[in-house]
């Protein structure tokens, strides 16, 4: 089973799935064994196609860091927080999060965009 560490020590994404703000970004920060990459891409991918299925799904965008990293970040844009746990508590979802590698550390963690004037809008 993939070891899962809080991105925020102060803020658990057990406390962020009481909020309800709108619209949510999934920030998800992977460690993977290099000898297992190929291994994550297919859980990866079966996990995707199961939250392209789910009510409020909107995108998702996988990123490899590179110089040969195999530290990888997704982000998934969720209609709302209550969309993102739905499916986050759908057996299917902790049966394809169990077929990670238990070498394999994941960090997800919600956000919500930021308006900064004249740079991003939210």
């Amino acid at each position: 089973m993939v070891k899962i560490i809080e991105m925020d020590e102060t803020v658990s994404l057990n406390q962020q799935f009481q909020e309800e703000v709108g619209a949510v970004i999934l920030m998800n920060k992977f460690n993977v064994n290099p000898d297992e990459v190929e291994e994550f891409l297919i859980v990866f991918t079966v996990t995707t196609n199961f939250f392209k299925q789910q009510p409020g799904f909107i995108s998702a965008q996988l990123h490899r860091g590179i110089a040969g990293s195999s530290t990888f970040v997704n982000y998934v844009i969720w209609e709302s927080v209550a969309h993102f746990k739905q499916a986050f508590d759908r057996p299917e979802f902790k049966s394809n999060m169990a077929n990670l590698l238990s070498s394999t550390v994941m960090s997800p963690h919600l956000f919500k965009k930021v308006a900064v004037p004249g740079i991003c809008v939210d």
